[in-house]
C-alpha cells in the first residue's frame, strides 16, 4: 500500500522570490517516487504526486535552505484554513522582526544625523560595543532567514537578494566591531561605525516581505468561496423516506428532492417536477433556465420556483462545480512566476562587487603605503558598504506600493506587485459579456403597443401580473413600473406556465404575458407583431407578448443593457494597441449584436467555463500576454489562467478572489487606467534601479582606490554610507512621484 501513488500538499517557508520555485521543484523531483511536482508561488504551496515519502520530501527541501510543512487536513476547507493560519503567523513574525530592527536602527540613524558616529575615546568604545551586541541580536533574531538563505545560495553557487543583504549587513557590522575593538588597526579617518545600516536594512526588507505576505493571503479565498457554493447536505429519498444526509454520503443513483430557494447539491437528471434555475454561477447569464423532466441540473445552481426530483449522476469531485474548483487550482499552479529584477541584477552585481573588493584589497596590500593592511581593510569594507542593497531592496517595492496605492485611488485594487508589472505588457484583452460589457441586470428597454393601447396602462397590468412571479424578468418589469410610480393591481387566478409565461385575472380581465408558445396555445393572433419582435431580438433584447382577453396589446422587451461607457473604454484599449476579444455563454445573435455595438470584431458565443480558460491558454500559446476580465463564478478558471485577471467589483466574490486586479467602479475604463498606471510604475522601477546603482557604481572605483595614485583621494566609509543614504533618498523620492501620475480617460 505504501507504494501506491498519492497526492501530498506542503506549505513552503522561506521562498521569497520567483527563482526559488525552480530550485524547490528540482529538489523534490529528485526524490525517489516523486512523479509530478507543481509549486504555486502565489500561496507558497507545493503539490507532489507519486509514492515518495513525506519525510524524504521535507528533507530534500530543507537541504536547499527552505522548510516544507505537510498540509495534513483531508478537507479542502480545513487545508485552506490551515494555510491561512500559517500565513498569518508568518506575517506576525515578519512584523515583529521589522519592529525589532527598526526599533534599534531608526534611533541610531537619527543619532548619526545629529552627532558624529566616529570612535575617538574608550568611553565611546564601550558604548558602541554595547550597541554592536544589540545589533548582533537584531541580526540573529530578525535577519536569520537572510543569512541562512545566503549560505544556501552560496552552497548552490548562486547569488540573490539574500546574498546582498547578508553581505552588506554582515560587512557593515564586522567593520564596525573592528573599529570598536581594535581601532588602532585603522586610520583615524576610517574609525566610523555602521551599526544603523545593518539594523535598518533588515527592518525595511522585513517590512516589505510582510506587505507581500499580507497581499498574497487572499489568493486562496477564491477556492474557499467556490467550496462554499456547495450545500453541506442533500435531501435524499431512500426506502420511500426523505432524509437529509451529508454531501459526502450521496451516491450515484440517489433520488434527491430540492425545494424553492434551495441549492442543487450534486449534478443530476430531473425525473419529476418543473422549475426555473439560476445557473449564473456556471454560465454567467442572469436569465433563469427552465428545467423539467429529462433536463440536467448542476451543483451550486439555485432553484428559484418549483420543486424538483432528480437523480444524482455526478458526485464529489465529478461535479461541474468541483471541476471549476480544480481548474482554478491548476491555473494558479501553472501561472509562470515573474522573477524579481533585483534578483537578476544581484546575480551579476554581487559576484562583481566581491571580485572588485578582493582585487582592491590585494592591490593595497602589494602596492599601497603603510599601514597597507589597514588601507586594504578600509578599501575592501568601503567597496562592500557602498554596494549595500538598501536602495536596491527598496527600488521595486517602493514603486509597487505607491503604484498600487495610486491605482486604489482610481478604484483599481491590485493584489500583488507581479500583476502590476505584467499589466503593462498585455497584448490581448478578453472580456466576458454579461456584467462586464453589460450591466448584468435585466431591465425593460421597449414597450411597443398595438390596437390603440395605452403604454402606461399596459405596463401597469403587465407588472401587476408579474408581481406574483419569481422569474428575474418579472422582477425587471415590476421594478421598471415602480420606478415610474405606477400603482399595481391585485391579481387573481394567477398561474405560471413553465417555459411559456404567466396568466391571471385583474378586474375581471383575462391577462396573458409570455412568449409565442403561450400566445399560440391561447389562439392569440400575433402576426402583425412578429417583425417587431424579431427586430428587438436581433438587438439583443428578449421580446414578450402581452394580451388582454383574446387580443394582443403590447410587446414588452427586456434586455441586459450595455454599460454607457463600455464602447468608449473598449476603443481606448484598442487605441493602445490591445486586441479585444469578447466571450459569452449567450447565443450567437445576442453576442453579435452586443459586439457590434461596442466595436468588437473578435467574439465567441455559447462558451462554457472550460472553454473560456481554454481560449486564454490558446492565445497564450500564440505568444500573447493575455488579460481576462469577468464578473461571474464561471469566469474564475479563465481569470486564474490569464497572465492578469481583472474582476468587476460589482460581480461575484469568487471572481474577485480569482483575479489579480479588481475594478471597483465596474467601468471598463479601469482596464486602460490600470495599464497606464502599470506602465508608469515599470518606468519608475527602472528609474529607481538606476538611482539605486548610480552612486554605488560611481563610488565603487573610488572606494577601491582608483583615484588615490592620481589625486591622493580615498573614499571614506563615511562617504560610502552617505552614498547609501542618498541612493535610498533618491529611490523614495522618485517612487513618490507616482502619486501625481494621471491616467488619461480619453
Amino acid at each position: 500500500m505504501s507504494n501506491q501513488p498519492t497526492t501530498q500538499n506542503f506549505m513552503i517557508e522561506g521562498a521569497n522570490c520567483g527563482s526559488c520555485v525552480a530550485k524547490i521543484e528540482k529538489a523534490l523531483k529528485n526524490v525517489k517516487g516523486a512523479q509530478r511536482v507543481e509549486m504555486n508561488f502565489a500561496d507558497r504551496t507545493v503539490q507532489v504526486e507519486g509514492s515518495a515519502k513525506a519525510g524524504e520530501l521535507m528533507h530534500a527541501v530543507a537541504d536547499i535552505g527552505y522548510q516544507a510543512k505537510p498540509m495534513n487536513s483531508d478537507s479542502q476547507q480545513d487545508a485552506l484554513d490551515e494555510k491561512a493560519e500559517a500565513d498569518n503567523a508568518h506575517y506576525k513574525k515578519l512584523m515583529r522582526n521589522m519592529q525589532l530592527a527598526l526599533g534599534l536602527g531608526a534611533p541610531l540613524m537619527l543619532y548619526g544625523l545629529i552627532f558624529d558616529m566616529s570612535v575617538t575615546s574608550n568611553a565611546q568604545r564601550i558604548g558602541w560595543f554595547i550597541v554592536g551586541m544589540m545589533t548582533l541580536v537584531v541580526m540573529i533574531v530578525s535577519g536569520k532567514q537572510f543569512y541562512t538563505g545566503a549560505w544556501q545560495s552560496f552552497k548552490n553557487h548562486t547569488a540573490n537578494m539574500d546574498t546582498l543583504i547578508a553581505l552588506g549587513t554582515g560587512t557593515a557590522w564586522l567593520y564596525s566591531m573592528v573599529v570598536v575593538i581594535m581601532p588602532s588597526l585603522l586610520p583615524e579617518v576610517a574609525r566610523h561605525v555602521y551599526f544603523e545600516a545593518s539594523a535598518m536594512i533588515i527592518g525595511l526588507i522585513s517590512l516589505g516581505l510582510a506587505f507581500e505576505v499580507k497581499a498574497r493571503g487572499r489568493t486562496s479565498e477564491a477556492i474557499k468561496r467556490l467550496i462554499g457554493l456547495q450545500p453541506k447536505t442533500a435531501r435524499v429519498i431512500r426506502d420511500n423516506q426523505e432524509q437529509d444526509v451529508a454531501i459526502s454520503q450521496v451516491i450515484k443513483g440517489d433520488l434527491i428532492r430540492v425545494r424553492p430557494g434551495e441549492k442543487i447539491s450534486v449534478d443530476g437528471d430531473v425525473i419529476e417536477g418543473s422549475s426555473t434555475l439560476d445557473e449564473s454561477m456556471l454560465t454567467g447569464e442572469p436569465m433563469p433556465v427552465n428545467k423539467g423532466e429529462g433536463d440536467k441540473v448542476v451543483a451550486g445552481s439555485i432553484n428559484k420556483s418549483g420543486t424538483l426530483l432528480f437523480k444524482a449522476t455526478h458526485i464529489g469531485s465529478e461535479t461541474t462545480l468541483a471541476n471549476i474548483i480544480n481548474m482554478v487550482k491548476r491555473a494558479q499552479n501553472s501561472k509562470p512566476s515573474i522573477g524579481r529584477l533585483a534578483d537578476v541584477i544581484s546575480g551579476i552585481f554581487v559576484p562583481t562587487v566581491m571580485i572588485i573588493a578582493v582585487l582592491a584589497g590585494l592591490a593595497w596590500l602589494n602596492f599601497g603605503p603603510q599601514p597597507s593592511i589597514a588601507y586594504a581593510v578600509v578599501a575592501i569594507t568601503t567597496v562592500l558598504i557602498i554596494a549595500c542593497p538598501c536602495a536596491l531592496g527598496l527600488a521595486t517595492p517602493m514603486s509597487i506600493m505607491v503604484g498600487i496605492g495610486k491605482a486604489a485611488q482610481s478604484g483599481i485594487l491590485i493584489r500583488n506587485g507581479e500583476a502590476l508589472q505584467t499589466t503593462a505588457k498585455i497584448t490581448t484583452m478578453i472580456l466576458d459579456k454579461t456584467g462586464t460589457i453589460t450591466a448584468g441586470k435585466p431591465t425593460v428597454t421597449d414597450v411597443v403597443t398595438f390596437n390603440q393601447s395605452d403604454s402606461t396602462e399596459v405596463l401597469k397590468l403587465a407588472a401587476s401580473l408579474e408581481s406574483s412571479s419569481e422569474h428575474p424578468l418579472a422582477e425587471a418589469i415590476v421594478n421598471y413600473a415602480k420606478n415610474q410610480n405606477i400603482t399595481l393591481e391585485k391579481v387573481s387566478n394567477f398561474n405560471a406556465i413553465t417555459g411559456q409565461g404567466v396568466i391571471g385575472t385583474i378586474n375581471e380581465q383575462s391577462l396573458l404575458f409570455g412568449n409565442q408558445a403561450l400566445m399560440k396555445s391561447h389562439n392569440i393572433d400575433i402576426a402583425e407583431a412578429i417583425p417587431q419582435a424579431e427586430q428587438l431580438a436581433s438587438a439583443a433584447k428578449t421580446p414578450m407578448y402581452f394580451a388582454i382577453g383574446n387580443q394582443l396589446h403590447a410587446i414588452i422587451a427586456v434586455a441586459d443593457p450595455i454599460k454607457e461607457d463600455s464602447a468608449e473604454a473598449i476603443k481606448r484599449l484598442q487605441n493602445n494597441g490591445i486586441h479585444v476579444v469578447m466571450l459569452t455563454g449567450d447565443n450567437q445573435a445576442t453576442a453579435k449584436a452586443v459586439a457590434s455595438k461596442v466595436g468588437i470584431t473578435d467574439f465567441i458565443a455559447q462558451v462554457m467555463p472550460d472553454d473560456k480558460a481554454g481560449e486564454v491558454t490558446k492565445r497564450q500559446s500564440q505568444g500573447e500576454i493575455v488579460g481576462m476580465t469577468g464578473d461571474g463564478i464561471n469566469d474564475a478558471p479563465a481569470l486564474a489562467q490569464a497572465d492578469v485577471g481583472f474582476a468587476i467589483g460589482t460581480g461575484t466574490d469568487v471572481a474577485i478572489e480569482s483575479a489579480d486586479i479588481t475594478l471597483m467602479r465596474g467601468s471598463l475604463h479601469g482596464l486602460a487606467d490600470a495599464i497606464a498606471i502599470s506602465g508608469a510604475t515599470i518606468t519608475n522601477i527602472k528609474q529607481n534601479l538606476f538611482g539605486a546603482f548610480i552612486y554605488n557604481i560611481a563610488g565603487i572605483p573610488i572606494a577601491a582606490g582608483l583615484l588615490y595614485p592620481f589625486f591622493g583621494l580615498l573614499l571614506n566609509p563615511v562617504v560610502a554610507g552617505a552614498a547609501m543614504a542618498l541612493s535610498s533618498l533618491t529611490v523614495v523620492t522618485n517612487a513618490n512621484r507616482l502619486r501625481y501620475f494621471k491616467a488619461s480617460n480619453s
